[in-house]
């Protein structure tokens, strides 16, 4: 019985040591990536300090209303009637896609701006907005205002610009564009930043200018990137993250190298069994 028993043992770990030797292998063979591929803002230069205390400041250019934008134009004035007039569209909105992971939600309806510029607008009628910043906006459409009610005060926001990230980032999808500069850290923190096969040294950023597609690679891992004018993002973006070479090698060879550990468990079991 105790022959038995010391046989049972010497299988049941053999079956353990090879099936524990199969995983090593599986694990050994399975590509790895190197730290360094995967930090943001690591390729350094000479005299690091001083090249970042003497890097340009990166202002990016204002945001200017364009055809098809949707405005939010809130107006406050000591006419209530004013108000009301204004910002029915403001508070009233229609049930759309939200530009983010959560799915659908509620926008408000807001001013399109038409093919030749203009919104058109209670009291005011037509005025011409395309090409104005926010600011230039709220000033033209204050001094407007001046001539039917006492002090008023504007504040005009774009509801409808967006951004896209795809490819390797842990929330792919269309995003709301804030008014203020949204660059391209916080746009990866957004989608939930890249996996681990993402490319960091190769974002490729898509822009339509004038009907014109750019595209523009930029490397996350060195520290001037922040200093490109295509940090910041405008309306329409796409920003694509590449996966790494490394990412399909790694999946075949994964399943490649399947069969042979199911092989391992296979052949260890059965001579567990006849050593019993």
């Amino acid at each position: 019985m105790v022959k038995n028993i010391l046989r049972y043992t010497n299988a049941f770990t053999f079956s353990r040591t090879s099936l524990l030797f199969a995983l090593i292998m599986l694990s050994l063979l399975t590509s790895c990536i190197p730290n360094r591929e995967l930090v943001y803002f690591n390729k350094k230069v000479a005299e690091d300090t001083k090249y970042v205390a003497t890097l340009s400041s990166a202002n990016p250019a204002p945001i200017r209303i364009q055809t098809d934008d949707v405005l939010a134009i809130v107006v406050s004035s000591m006419s209530e009637e004013t108000n009301a007039l204004f910002n029915t569209l403001n508070n009233n909105s229609i049930t759309t896609f939200r530009f983010s992971s959560n799915g659908g939600g509620n926008q408000p309806l807001g001013y399109l701006v038409d093919q030749t510029g203009e919104v058109n607008l209670p009291i005011i009628g037509k005025a011409k907005l395309a090409g104005l910043t926010l600011d230039e906006a709220d000033a033209y459409l204050r001094n407007l205002l001046n001539q039917y009610v006492k002090s008023p005060t504007v504040n005009v926001r774009i509801l409808n610009h967006k951004f896209t990230v795809i490819g390797e980032v842990a929330r792919p999808g269309l995003y709301n564009l804030s008014d203020s500069p949204t660059n391209l850290s916080e746009v990866i923190g957004l989608a939930g930043d890249l996996t681990v096969y993402g490319r960091r040294d190769n974002i490729k950023l898509i822009r339509t200018i004038n009907n014109k597609r750019e595209i523009v690679q930029l490397d996350l891992t060195a520290q001037q990137v922040i200093n490109s004018p295509y940090y910041f993002l405008e309306n329409n973006d796409i920003v694509y993250v590449e996966a790494r070479s490394t990412k399909a090698f790694s999946t075949e060879r994964s399943v490649q190298l399947l069969p042979i550990v199911l092989g391992v468990a296979s052949i260890s079991i059965l001579f567990a069994n006849l050593l019993r």
